[in-house]
């Protein structure tokens, strides 16, 4: 295959920037990043990811972070195709994969309507690199025989409208994309679903970067770890019995695998009671 036969002028790439380390980053990724003529990221993308980006190519922020002020998607989508329709190579660069909760499908098929060739680089998700860092899995025989990965993110801020029954299931390991503002709403949506108060629950912010920082804690204290032990950093909420390895673990300070993990259950449980 020659450098450009899969990305021609003219054509977008939908490109997964992973978590935030660029070690994490596809070779595929890396390569399509390297021959674009542009790129349009998310605010999630990190900046050592970014940094991979060469100094000829043109770099266009367009927001897209939960809370903070961003392009409109119609915005994003009317970028894209222009670009495209110039003659450029076009990378789209999203953290995380593009296909999980990156609003992937409007770009798609405003470039499709466009009569632009676009394909999808996968890349790393969060919930992935979260486990990894903690070096557990998502999954455990007899206990998590289901994963679900759902979002907390809505639009206009609204409290997320989910399905709290099915996602209640004390059989699965629960993955909550930008759950951070709406722990509260969590926790008591998979409380009134049946869920024990004691499930195990970590919550990791800046997942996979330097500042990553891990925080142990169970459902009935969600709100109160998410309010009071993380800063302003995206974070991933893991909910379920297979995160109850991890919690054995009871080890507290910052680091690489569970010996980073901060345990402070006896503080919330205090800082509750006192409440």
């Amino acid at each position: 295959m020659t450098m450009h036969a899969d990305f021609p002028a003219g054509s977008v790439w939908l490109v997964g920037a992973g978590p935030g380390d660029p070690e994490l980053l596809t070779r595929k990724a890396e390569r399509l990043v390297r021959a674009a003529d542009i790129v349009f990221h998310d605010a999630l993308v990190s900046e050592a990811v970014l940094a991979l980006v060469p100094p000829h190519v043109e770099r266009r922020s367009v927001g897209k972070r939960a809370g903070r002020h961003s392009a409109p998607q119609p915005l994003i989508c009317d970028l894209i195709v222009k670009a495209a329709r110039s003659g450029q190579r076009v990378v789209r660069l999203k953290g995380g994969d593009p296909s999980i909760f990156g609003r992937s499908m409007e770009e798609i098929e405003a470039c499709r309507s466009a009569g632009i060739a676009i394909q999808i680089c996968a890349g790393v998700t969060t919930a992935s690199a979260a486990a990894a860092s903690l070096g557990t899995s998502l999954t455990l025989r007899g206990l998590a025989r289901r994963l679900v990965f759902v979002t907390a993110h809505t639009k206009g801020g609204a409290m997320p409208d989910l399905d709290w029954q099915a996602l209640g299931d004390p059989e699965a390991t629960l993955a909550v994309y930008m759950g951070k503002d709406a722990a509260p709403h969590i926790a008591k949506g998979l409380r009134d679903a049946g869920l024990d108060a004691d499930t195990p629950v970590i919550l990791i912010e800046n997942v996979s970067l330097p500042g990553e920082h891990r925080f142990a804690t169970r459902l009935d204290l969600l709100p109160v770890a998410a309010r009071t032990a993380l800063g302003d950093g995206p974070a991933m909420i893991l909910i379920g019995k297979a995160m109850g390895a991890v919690l054995q673990t009871n080890v507290s300070g910052q680091g690489t695998g569970a010996e980073g993990i901060n345990f402070a259950h006896a503080r919330l449980v205090g800082h509750v009671e006192a409440a």
